[in-house]
């Protein structure tokens, strides 16, 4: 029987494959998989479709993709960690541009224009978080969080981490599953009423063998943990790492944590110019001092700056490359995978935009509105507009126990009226009941809030 040929899988031409098997000495293509054991092994004929033209193929994806509902036509509070915030025209514009929309990776004599590119973000996120190192990006957050714990591990020697029960659970799951085996992790416990990390509770659980506490700021729950400076002592007396994960939009109002103690301070870029994308396209950064002990275990590039042999004239390359894996491969401390530098790229664009000012302005409108909002949402009867008693940032916890419905309910009925509501905790934080995580950013109006507000007081009195 012939083979088919596939449109779109590469060096399906018999030929072609013959070709590349002599070379390589092996007789068929089964012998590259010998080492798989054969129960793993698919042994029946795969079920392909027949391939579609590129027209169809065009016209069958965007049919997919035509079944969502975006946020340009309804008006949206979810966050939860994609965050819907403006995107100036330029952050698309630079990063569209196809030296740096297609440049996977490089090296300094024919790469200098990402590189340097790289090296401004980087730059910027430091002065950001005031801190002097900033890796090219992560996958994500939770890869960021991930990999900065297993680096205080390696720093510290020992095995055991401390995350914060209000830790984003997806994240919490993603530290922990890339965490095991190595590591062990124990939830530290929060005050219901305000959020705050329970300090007796982190004073029983930091013994000896403790490497890093983990926790979030502001948190996954909004609120804004003021108890850094005493976090800090605790885990210094015990010689353990702080790691602080922050909303980088946060920082042009909010301390950034390495003024309360933070030894590794890991986020999210997606609120420094990145479309949501239907919660795709995520990219993480990892910051620390300028220490030896902290660099050599970054598993990621790291760009430098250089003067080059004429006067005046500065290079961009990599620092210190023999510890990632890129060099090391098998013998690495970690595997560095993909990195999302073209969304470094793109938070460099918007930071240098905006300026300290602009990170300013941002700031206190996002708390400005999101402040307005839980007014609005408190005259609602039977409606809490913060649960806890602490101050927050963009996202609250909005209480609907008093209203007889759950939030699953209420947020059907706004979507009928063209509104994304706030995320279900039930699940995640069944000790609030039925509440919801709200987000308010700068792009919502006065008219957009007061539209939710009476949107919900709708939904409950009917």
């Amino acid at each position: 029987m012939s083979q088919k040929v596939h449109p779109y899988i590469p060096n399906m031409v018999p030929e072609v494959q013959a070709e590349m098997l002599n070379v390589i000495g092996v007789e068929n293509i089964m012998e590259l998989y010998s080492c798989i054991p054969e129960e793993l092994k698919l042994k029946e004929t795969m079920n392909l479709p027949p391939a579609l033209t590129e027209y169809e193929l065009r016209r069958h994806i965007e049919g997919i993709l035509n079944k969502n509902t975006s946020t340009k036509e309804f008006t949206n509070f979810l966050g939860a960690g994609c965050w819907q915030h403006f995107i100036p025209a330029v952050c698309d514009e630079i990063n569209q541009r196809s030296e740096f929309l297609t440049a996977y990776a490089g090296e300094p004599y024919e790469d200098h224009g990402r590189f340097h590119a790289l090296f401004e973000y980087q730059s910027l996120v430091a002065e950001l978080v005031d801190m002097d190192v900033v890796n090219v990006p992560t996958f994500d957050w939770g890869q960021a969080a991930a990999t900065s714990v297993r680096m205080a591990a390696r720093i510290t020697g020992k095995k055991k981490v401390l995350l914060a029960k209000t830790t984003a659970p997806e994240r919490s799951k993603i530290i922990m599953n890339y965490g095991t085996p190595d590591l062990q992790f124990e939830f530290v416990q929060f005050d219901v009423k305000n959020g705050a990390m329970d300090l007796e509770d982190l004073k029983a659980k930091l013994t000896e063998d403790v490497a890093a506490l983990y926790f979030e700021n502001p948190s996954y729950l909004g609120f804004i943990e003021a108890q850094g400076p005493e976090i800090s002592n605790l885990l210094k007396e015990n010689d353990s790492l702080m790691v602080v994960g922050v909303d980088p939009i946060s920082l042009g109002v909010l301390a950034p944590p390495s003024h309360y103690g933070a030894d590794i301070v890991c986020g999210d870029l997606q609120p420094l110019g990145m479309h949501m994308n239907f919660s795709g396209g995520q990219a993480g950064f990892i910051a620390t001092r300028d220490e030896v002990k902290y660099v050599q275990e970054y598993p990621s590039r790291l760009f430098g700056i250089v003067p080059t042999i004429k006067e005046g004239e500065y290079g961009f390359g990599d620092v210190y490359y023999d510890r990632t894996s890129f060099a090391l491969r098998e013998k690495g401390k970690e595997s560095v995978g993909t990195q999302t530098a073209l969304w470094g790229i793109t938070a460099g664009v918007y930071l240098a935009l905006l300026g300290p000012e602009g990170m300013q302005e941002v700031g206190q409108t996002i708390m400005q509105n999101s402040q307005y909002a839980v007014q609005q949402l408190n005259q609602i009867s039977n409606v809490t507009g913060s649960r806890l008693q602490s101050p927050f940032f963009k996202e609250f916890v909005v209480d609907f126990n008093e209203t007889g419905y759950s939030v699953e309910e209420i947020n059907e009925r706004l979507l009928e009226k063209k509104i994304f509501g706030g995320k279900d905790l039930s699940l995640e934080f069944p000790e609030f009941g039925q509440s919801a995580l709200f987000c308010v950013t700068e792009i919502h109006t006065k008219e957009d809030i007061d539209h939710l507000v009476q949107s919900i007081k709708d939904v409950i009195t009917k």
